[in-house]
């Protein structure tokens, strides 16, 4: 018995595949193991979201090699994807997308001698989704669930349609049945993800409402979730017809990214800052305080202090539950790479700090209103808080949350009164 040993880098899109590789590998009689010395096979899932990224991929791929000289090294994903001839000569294999789905077959053929050190196809030419399917996850109680790849948007910073192609998306049915599995296994929560979430079904003739009004039908699941989503996509019609279903949870991710309109131009962002708020303010017309969580790049090129102060007023403004900050990373290969006025590192610093700063007074404020009421909590695991023993999990608005109590609760759903602060984990 051959011993595997994976390690996943970046989004729950690769989480996803990089579990399901372990499941065909499982059940093809490899025998996993942790990510250290002693494997036959080292699988690092790559990541090229930014310059950090491919360094962190390419590091994870040297320590393997280190760990073992005589182990097979396969790097797969968007990494290998994006670099294609100019790969580490350290690797044995390199699986780009849509090709992970083939991992045994193309370890048997190394087995077997035969040359296989690259698979990648021609990702901005195919029109195929790829097949991969979990019966479980790390996770106990809550799903992610890959149901479309690829992105057409091309905004300015981002090297992904490049690594992931065009907008491919799983049959809805082929969902529907996945999920089914993972109730009958005992999950109670799924999490719809993609590379755009929101184009799910354009290349189909399907919908992002379909899918979720037909996962919602199947039973077991008590609560859905959404992955990051498009602005554009939230109309009326959606945000009416996914609050009238009782298992839609009241979180949702609305990348926002600058809150400046000539920022969001120079991003080729598809919407302007009043557009984004429009949305914000549907999705509360219809969800009693949802919880809107997002992204916001700062110092990206050409980025003033006078853009930089209406992006911070307009993050104040909204009110999010949650803002990931990022500063503005120069990625080779995109039109913002060649821009003009690149932002110095020290003021992208600066700004960085101060969205943290408002980002934390509004988690702060959200927090502040759940104390003295009482919310429905999907127990996961149990944690340790200053000494004391606390069944953790989270609200439908994916707000942390303990109960003090050693009783082992994981995978309940539990009515929690929110006493004080101490009960709000982070």
């Amino acid at each position: 018995m051959k011993k595997a040993a994976l390690h996943n880098l970046g989004c729950k899109v690769n989480a996803y595949e990089t579990e399901a590789m372990q499941q065909m590998l499982e059940e093809n009689g490899y025998e996993i193991v942790p990510f250290k010395e002693g494997a036959d096979v080292y699988i690092i899932n790559t990541c090229t979201v930014t310059n950090m990224a491919d360094r962190k991929s390419r590091q994870m791929i040297h320590r393997a090699r280190k760990m073992n000289p005589d182990a097979v090294i396969v790097a797969a994903g968007c990494y290998v994807q994006a670099q294609g001839e100019q790969v580490d000569e350290c690797i044995d294999i390199v699986i780009g997308n849509n090709r992970k789905k083939d991992l045994i077959e193309i370890l048997d053929a190394f087995w077997e001698k035969k040359s296989v050190r690259e698979t990648v196809i021609d990702i901005n030419h195919t029109s195929e989704y790829e097949e991969l399917h979990l019966s479980r996850t790390a996770e106990h109680t809550r799903a992610y669930i890959k149901v479309q790849d690829g992105c057409n948007q091309f905004c300015s910073y981002c090297i992904i349609p490049f690594a992931r192609g065009r907008v491919r998306s799983r049959e809805r049915m082929d969902v529907v049945s996945e999920v089914e599995k993972l109730a009958q296994a005992g999950y109670q929560e799924v999490v719809l993800t993609g590379i755009h979430l929101s184009s799910y079904g354009v290349d189909t003739e399907d919908s992002l409402l379909n899918l979720i009004l037909s996962v919602h039908e199947v039973e077991g699941i008590s609560r859905i979730r959404l992955g990051s989503l498009e602005p554009r996509i939230i109309t009326e019609e959606f945000v009416k017809t996914i609050a009238s279903l009782p298992k839609m949870c009241p979180h949702f991710h609305l990348s926002l990214q600058s809150g400046c309109d000539a920022t969001l131009k120079r991003m080729n962002r598809r919407y302007t800052a009043d557009e984004y708020f429009e949305k914000c303010e549907l999705l509360r017309k219809y969800f009693d305080h949802p919880a809107l969580t997002t992204d916001v790049i700062v110092g990206f090129p050409g980025e003033t202090e006078e853009e930089f102060e209406q992006s911070k007023a307009f993050v104040d403004k909204v009110n999010f539950y949650e803002t990931h900050i990022f500063k503005y990373s120069r990625r080779q290969g995109t039109k913002a790479a060649e821009m003009d006025n690149q932002v110095p590192h020290e003021i992208k610093t600066k700004r960085s700090n101060e969205m943290i700063a408002l980002g934390e007074e509004k988690r702060k404020a959200y927090e502040e209103r759940l104390v003295g009421t009482t919310v429905e909590v999907l127990m996961e695991e149990p944690v340790t808080v200053d000494g004391e023993v606390y069944q953790a999990g989270h609200t439908r608005e994916y707000v942390k949350i303990g109960l003090k109590t050693e009783e082992n609760m994981s995978n309940r759903l539990v009515n929690v009164e929110i006493e004080n602060h101490l009960q709000i984990l982070r």
